[in-house]
């Protein structure tokens, strides 16, 4: 590890302790500081309504941490919309939001749109399929970005417990459910067994690529998570690639815009989510590779497409899916976000 990097763990490394709430409130109102909270979802009915029952609940009604809670509905089949409207978040449908520029599908696709919906000096975003849900992964990621002027970029670092879903388990979604941050997920609802620390597209593709490319990210302890917080002047200069690859292009891009020091990470505790297959891992981490080859060479893949086998009834049968090529601009480039904040 460079020197920078161990220098960089031991200044810019946190657990959420270490700035008590009451903290928190006072450098809020001595900033004047809003903060705006963003939960992306798709078929999330069963844990949407939850987490932002919590957040309603602990950071914008014990306290007034939290200005803003918006969950952006990517084409939901279920009741995701309705669940989280009832627990008292704004929510906000994908494809109403710049409606003269199609949706593409993808997460990031969902968070770049998020922008021009959200006020927030902060803007704090957070996976919408996380289980046991504690207010710390709100309040732990936006509190250096309250007590200190110079952070801009902090991501959430945890525990993620792997656990397979006993068969049948209402959990046991991963056939039909291809979305993820770019990490493995599990739950611990007392069914099925612990199988280990999460994260293998972190482990064989993300932190391998960054210690080789991009060595002074190497200190990053999750940094394909779904929970971190920015301020909006960063993020409106950053491009946001639509799919999987969103979390390590905004890594890497905030390095290059706000340099090392202005990044961080704060220790949360544990993080229970759902676990993915492996074809679907697949596809997150081709997508990743892609996002970082890009922001090495600026180059296009030659076949932006990943073949996968299945076993059918007459052997082994391919099945071949798009790898996201795609990258929203920075935000400030849009007319009608630009025309917005004037207002």
């Amino acid at each position: 590890m460079l020197e920078e990097v161990e220098h960089w763990l031991t200044r810019r490394s946190w657990s959420v302790a270490d700035r008590p709430l009451d903290r928190l409130m006072v450098a809020k109102a001595a900033r004047g500081t809003t903060v705006s909270v963003v939960l992306p979802a798709l078929n999330e009915e069963e844990t949407v309504g939850e987490i932002v029952s919590v957040i309603r609940r602990e950071l914008m009604e014990r306290v007034r941490l939290v200005d803003e809670l918006v969950v952006v509905d990517s084409g939901s089949t279920d009741r995701t919309a309705a669940v989280a409207a009832a627990a008292g978040a704004r929510v906000e449908d994908r494809d109403a939001i710049l409606p003269r520029l199609p949706a593409l599908p993808g997460k990031g696709e969902v968070l770049w749109r998020s922008l021009l919906v959200t006020s927030g000096d902060v803007v704090c975003f957070v996976d919408a399929d996380l289980r046991r849900f504690s207010a710390d992964f709100v309040s732990g990621i936006v509190g250096p970005l309250l007590t200190d002027q110079d952070m801009q970029f902090v991501k959430a670092m945890y525990d993620r417990p792997l656990l397979q879903p006993a068969a049948g388990h209402p959990d046991d979604r991963s056939a039909r459910d291809d979305r993820d941050d770019g990490s493995d997920r599990g739950d611990r609802g007392g069914q099925g067994s612990l199988g280990g620390q999460g994260g293998r597209v972190t482990e064989l593709v993300a932190r391998p690529l960054l210690n080789l490319h991009w060595p002074r990210l190497a200190g990053f302890v999750q940094p394909l998570g779904g929970e971190y917080a920015a301020r909006r002047s960063l993020l409106e200069r950053l491009p946001f690639p639509v799919g999987y690859g969103v979390e390590l292009g905004l890594l890497v891009d905030a390095l290059h815009t706000a340099g090392l020091d202005a990044l961080g990470q704060v220790d949360v505790g544990v993080r229970i989510h759902r676990h993915q297959d492996e074809r679907a891992l697949g596809r997150m981490a081709a997508a990743i590779y892609r996002t970082a080859q890009l922001r090495l060479s600026r180059a296009h893949l030659v076949r932006p497409e990943l073949t996968q086998f299945e076993r059918g009834e007459n052997g082994f049968v391919p099945r071949t899916h798009a790898v996201d090529t795609e990258e929203r601009p920075p935000v400030r480039e849009i007319a009608e976000y630009t025309a917005g904040r004037a207002a």
